[in-house]
């Protein structure tokens, strides 16, 4: 296996869970991925592997509501034909060293827990979870930069919404340390909204708080990315995402903040 270095970078808004109570449905798109990516990390001899431990923080628009850290295990893994990074994967469908473009699946964290927010009335709102994502990415590398560009919808029922991802990214390497600043935009449907920021009458007969639904929005972001190796094998990483919401979100009687923001951070060994 090659010991060269892969450092991770975290796309906001990604991981795997596997709940004891999950239906079937859910099992038959969950379970042949696991599968997937068992047999990729064990049948790849060049594949270039990483483990750690991470943390991640998502400070989310919501009244009244703390920042969320979240601790997980990290793993990053590259091969000729699948790959993971941070809290996704994806198999590529064409992969040469100028395009890619994969099958993907991650986790969006995005949630809204009613029993954390400090709020009497948003507490008697319905909980957001966060879901599964599943869709198609696209990388195109140039001398000045790289295009990444995603599309993904909810595969877990919840949000049933739709999101696109674009943006334009410059590497850049100076020894051990790698920086890599991005700009872009997220585009939400009017599904992918109206769960995370909409009001339904249900809830508002039962807070209070008006009744309210979104529709599609586009949302501005900036991020960063840093790496630093050191003895060989060991990587520290950190990954923050700063973005501008719209007036869709930020009309919603649940936020009172115009920007969200997540960080990630973390130390990897590479095999």
């Amino acid at each position: 296996m090659s010991i060269k270095k892969y450092h991770i970078r975290i796309f906001v808004k990604e991981n795997y869970l596997i709940g004891s109570k999950m239906n079937l449905k859910k099992r038959h798109i969950i379970l042949p991925l696991t599968l997937l990516l068992t047999n990729c990390i064990i049948v790849s001899a060049r594949a270039e592997l990483s483990l750690g431990t991470g943390i991640i923080a998502l400070n989310t628009p919501y009244k009244d509501y703390d920042m969320q850290t979240t601790p997980f295990p990290v793993i990053n893994y590259k091969g000729d034909n699948f790959w993971i990074n941070g809290l996704g994967a994806g198999y590529y469908l064409f992969n040469d060293a100028t395009d890619k473009l994969s099958i993907i699946g991650y986790y969006d964290p995005t949630q809204f827990k009613h029993d954390d927010s400090d709020s009497r009335e948003m507490r008697r709102l319905l909980t957001r979870k966060g879901t599964m994502m599943a869709g198609l990415s696209y990388v195109h590398k140039t001398r000045y930069g790289s295009l990444r560009a995603a599309l993904a919808g909810d595969v877990l029922d919840n949000s049933d919404g739709m999101v696109v991802d674009m943006a334009w990214l410059y590497r850049y390497e100076n020894g051990s340390f790698t920086i890599t600043p991005a700009i872009g935009f997220k585009w939400n449907s009017d599904n992918q909204n109206d769960y995370y920021y909409g009001v339904s009458k249900y809830e508002s007969k039962r807070s209070g708080i008006k009744t309210y639904t979104p529709d599609a929005s586009i949302n501005p972001y900036a991020e960063l990315s840093v790496s630093y190796e050191f003895l060989s094998n060991w990587n520290i990483y950190g990954v923050g995402r700063w973005t501008r919401l719209s007036d869709e979100i930020t009309d919603s009687p649940m936020v009172e903040d115009s920007w969200d923001s997540i960080l990630s951070m973390g130390i990897t060994y590479t095999f």
